[in-house]
């Protein structure tokens, strides 16, 4: 079970913010879209992800005028990335350990997904229960 697999159930376009951004800007985004994070990018690069909880930090570190922060001063950088090779449990085990809920999924230095420690948990259950049914099949038959 590989990064790719996810990737593979899923059909909605990334949602991307460039650098050169505002605070206020990409809470537009995160919020128009009804997502809890983006990846910033700058000339095609991903530079760093920028999350609610960035948001959320940099308003009570500076109050509303963080609102007016260039995005590069409020997101997380470098993003923590993984490729489409990686296995779905070790990403997950990587967001644990860093604390993260996010992952650009990056070939050949481009990022081809983006994937959310929800979609990775979706992903898991459905495994799990197809393999219980898998199980309690071969149970009955035996």
């Amino acid at each position: 079970m590989s990064i790719a697999r996810v990737l593979e159930t899923r059909s909605f376009d990334v949602v991307t913010c460039d650098a050169g951004k505002t605070v206020a800007q990409a809470i537009e985004l995160l919020a128009e879209h009804r997502i809890g994070a983006l990846p910033v990018v700058d000339a095609g690069s991903v530079v760093g992800i920028f999350s609610e909880r960035d948001a959320i930090y940099k308003l009570r570190e500076l109050g509303p005028v963080a609102l007016s922060l260039g995005l590069r001063h409020a997101m997380t950088s470098p993003a923590v990335t993984v490729e489409p090779g990686t296995g779905a449990l070790d990403a997950l085990s990587l967001m644990t350990r860093r604390r993260i809920r996010h992952l650009p999924v990056m070939q050949a230095g481009r990022m081809v997904g983006f994937v959310s420690i929800g979609d990775l948990v979706k992903y898991r259950i459905e495994q799990i229960q197809s393999e219980a049914t898998a199980l309690r099949d071969y149970i009955q038959t035996a």
